[in-house]
């Protein structure tokens, strides 16, 4: 079966920024992210051979969730300008590599992707580094998880979701808002953790059947559900993946052919990647 390659743009080069040692052209531009994004799509390209690739990307404005909650991912620190300058040149040279880039106003990459992923007709393997997007993954749909650092990835499918948390894909948003996410600033229930939002959902299945059979949950747990009850079902919006936005996309438009040698040696080149340049053209395309 064919295969569609969809990056988590903005995980892997965050990813990467806080992975990799500093590294600077002779211009004292920093570049480490933009390297480490590189090589990991390189990798990726040599492990899965996918015939579409698609990038995916944040869009710089507030989406629909913050206007649902105004303090969504409010504590998250303001990004580095030397991150941004680096965003904005993998972004740029992108297409020149034969990928073409997604992102939507009002809607976060986590959305667009999901959207693709609905939209595709073929194997569709997600790379990232982000769990929530595990909640996308069907029998058509994988998520190469990024973990500690660049190098180490695992993936997942629906038999692995199952082995880990005991849940279904799908469960997995019901198990968030509960628990909530301190880095998305999701406020989920305060007072139930990892261990008993688990323990409810393998149980109930999904929030709303908790609600609807919470007398037969325990009085403490179940006073701290009905007073946050409102705050739980918002959470739960908040963790939604929207998998309909309002996209341009085709698998056409994603089409890849492999690596063109030249092309990707005239961008490694401008970033002085001596080291991708000599992986690409001995097709030695290990990650580090």
């Amino acid at each position: 079966m064919k295969k569609l390659l969809v990056l988590d743009s903005h995980s892997l080069i965050h990813r990467a920024y806080h992975a990799l040692p500093f590294l600077k052209t002779s211009k004292d531009e920093t570049v480490n992210a933009v390297y480490g994004f590189f090589s990991i799509l390189i990798k990726n390209i040599q492990d899965f051979n996918p015939e579409y690739i698609a990038a995916v990307f944040d869009f710089p404005a507030a989406t629909f969730r913050h206007k649902q909650f105004k303090e969504y991912k409010a504590k998250r620190p303001p990004t580095p300008n030397d991150l941004i300058s680096q965003i904005i040149e993998i972004k740029k040279n992108l297409p020149l590599l034969g990928i073409s880039v997604f992102e939507k106003k009002g809607f976060e990459a986590d959305d667009v992707i999901g959207t693709i992923c609905n939209l595709s007709k073929v194997e569709t393997i997600i790379i990232s580094g982000d769990k929530d997007l595990l909640q996308l993954i069907d029998k058509n749909t994988k998520v190469s998880l990024l973990k500690k650092g660049i190098k180490e990835t695992f993936l997942y499918d629906i038999e692995r979701i199952k082995e880990d948390y005991n849940l279904k894909p799908k469960e997995l948003i019901d198990y968030k808002s509960l628990r909530g996410d301190n880095s998305d600033n999701i406020p989920g229930v305060p007072g139930i953790g990892e261990k008993t939002a688990l323990e409810l959902i393998q149980r109930f299945s999904s929030l709303k059947n908790i609600y609807q059979k919470i007398d037969k949950i325990d009085e403490k747990t179940k006073q701290k559900l009905i007073s946050f009850k409102k705050q739980a079902f918002l959470s739960y919006q908040l963790s939604l993946i929207e998998k309909n936005v309002p996209l341009d996309f085709s698998l056409n438009k994603c089409s890849w052919s492999g690596i063109n040698q030249e092309k990707f040696s005239q961008v490694f080149g401008k970033f002085e990647f001596h080291t991708l340049i000599k992986r690409i053209s001995s097709q030695n395309l290990s990650l580090f």
